[in-house]
């Protein structure tokens, strides 16, 4: 059986949209993506030079929001930088059965660092110990959960065999960088909503589609990768 291109994702598109314009990496060099080496050195740098704030978020929510982390594994797979996403189980409450990075809520006294190594080896048994931390990156709000996530890059050195938590993750898989910067894969749309007009960001591949909040840390990530 052959598989619709972009999966089973349901997107809640209003009827208000349009087409939004060709991304930032459009016209810029894009092999680097395939360089390792050159990506842990542009993240690094963005990390290391950008002072992370919240002003782009009402502060007032985020003081009543739910603190969260999601890691952002890149590993290296024959050669190929590659990222690594899961797609949530079906019976979760909230973003259920899509794709999304390895995160959740922070604990008491955690900070959002060892709050998304924890949860990426809680949900797809991350070993802790071949996880290297690059920093973070600014975070973002996701008002239909009601959460204030804090991205977390890391490096995991070596290909693992990844197990997925059953209770939350239907699905664990790695997509190389270079594929989600292709034309056919990337688009992006203008959706107008009662909080005003939202750019949302869609990679498409051969059976997913991520969107939502993942699509715009994806979308953020090559964009200060291929800068």
């Amino acid at each position: 059986m052959t598989r619709r291109r972009g999966g089973n994702q349901h997107i809640p598109r209003p009827p208000n949209w349009k087409i939004g314009s060709a991304p930032e990496w459009a016209m810029r060099d894009l092999s680097v993506l395939h360089d390792e080496s050159e990506i842990r050195r542009r993240l690094a740098q963005h990390i290391t030079s950008t002072v992370i704030t919240n002003q782009h978020i009402n502060a007032d929510w985020v003081e009543t929001s739910k603190r969260s982390a999601v890691l952002i594994p890149l590993l290296t797979q024959d050669s190929i930088p590659h990222v690594v996403l899961t797609r949530r189980a079906d019976h979760m409450r909230n973003h259920k059965g899509e794709v999304s990075f390895p995160g959740g809520r922070m604990e008491v006294g955690e900070t959002p660092t060892e709050a998304a190594v924890r949860e990426a080896h809680e949900e797809i048994a991350l070993p802790t110990e071949f996880v290297n931390v690059v920093g973070e990156l600014e975070p973002i709000a996701t008002f239909v959960s009601n959460s204030h996530i804090t991205p977390v890059v890391a490096h995991v050195d070596g290909v693992h065999e990844f197990v997925p938590d059953p209770n939350e993750v239907a699905r664990v898989f790695t997509v190389p960088l270079h594929e989600l910067a292709q034309r056919d894969t990337y688009r992006n749309e203008w959706w107008e909503t009662p909080r005003g007009d939202i750019n949302i960001h869609f990679f498409e591949l051969d059976d997913e589609t991520i969107w939502g909040a993942t699509g715009r840390l994806l979308h953020h990530l090559l964009d200060i990768v291929t800068q």
